[in-house]
């Protein structure tokens, strides 16, 4: 597994679990720092609370990655 990937599959489980949950995986994962690097990572554009939609962007980029 390469970094990239590694990087794009904690961003994507933090992105799920702020949605389900509200809470943060850590204190620099905040939901802002969280979306902007969805955003540099697919070149996707999000609304700024769709936090699964941008989880699911990620999902989508891994796999097309493998």
């Amino acid at each position: 597994m390469t970094p990239d990937i590694y990087q794009m599959l904690a961003i994507k489980h933090a992105l799920y679990l702020y949605a389900k949950t509200g809470m943060k995986a850590n204190r620099s994962y905040t939901p802002t720092s969280m979306m902007k690097m969805a955003t540099k990572i697919t070149g996707r554009t999000f609304k700024a609370r769709d936090y699964m939609g941008a989880a699911d962007a990620l999902a989508a980029h891994i796999a097309a990655q493998k």
